[in-house]
C-alpha cells in the first residue's frame, strides 16, 4: 500500500521559513519524479516545485528564490525549504509521487501552511 505523508506545516509570520517533508512507503522512492502543490480555499490546485528523479528542478515563477526542493533517496523523503513566507503563501501543500516508467501517480493528505502576522 503506498503513503505519502507530508509534514512540517503550521502558522508562520511573514518572512518566517517552514521546511515541509514528504515520506513515501509503497513505492520505489528512487524512479519516482517527486512534486509539491498546493492550493489555497476557492483556488485550484497549482504546481510549487518538482524534483525529477535525476535531481533537475522546476519551480512556479511565484516561488523562484524562495523556495527548494531537494530529495533523499535513501530516507524515502522530499522536502521543500520555504523562505521568507507571504500571506500569499497560504495554502494546503501536497506532495505527489509519478512513476518514471509508468507514469502511475499518488497524492499525499495535504498539511496546512498558513502565513500571517
Amino acid at each position: 500500500q503506498v503513503h505519502l505523508v507530508e509534514s512540517g506545516g503550521g502558522l508562520v509570520q511573514p518572512g518566517g521559513s517552514l521546511r515541509l517533508s514528504c515520506a513515501a512507503s509503497g513505492i520505489r522512492f528512487s524512479i519516482n519524479n517527486m512534486a509539491w502543490f498546493r492550493q489555497a480555499p476557492g483556488k485550484q490546485r497549482d504546481l510549487v516545485a518538482d524534483i525529477t528523479t535525476g535531481g533537475s528542478t522546476t519551480y512556479a515563477d511565484s516561488v523562484k528564490g524562495r523556495f527548494t526542493v531537494s530529495r533523499d533517496n535513501a530516507k524515502n523523503t522530499v522536502y521543500l525549504q520555504m523562505n521568507s513566507l507571504e500571506p500569499e503563501d497560504t495554502a494546503v501543500y501536497y506532495c505527489r509521487s509519478k512513476s518514471a516508467f509508468n507514469r502511475l501517480t499518488y497524492w499525499g493528505q495535504g498539511t496546512q501552511v498558513t502565513v500571517s502576522s
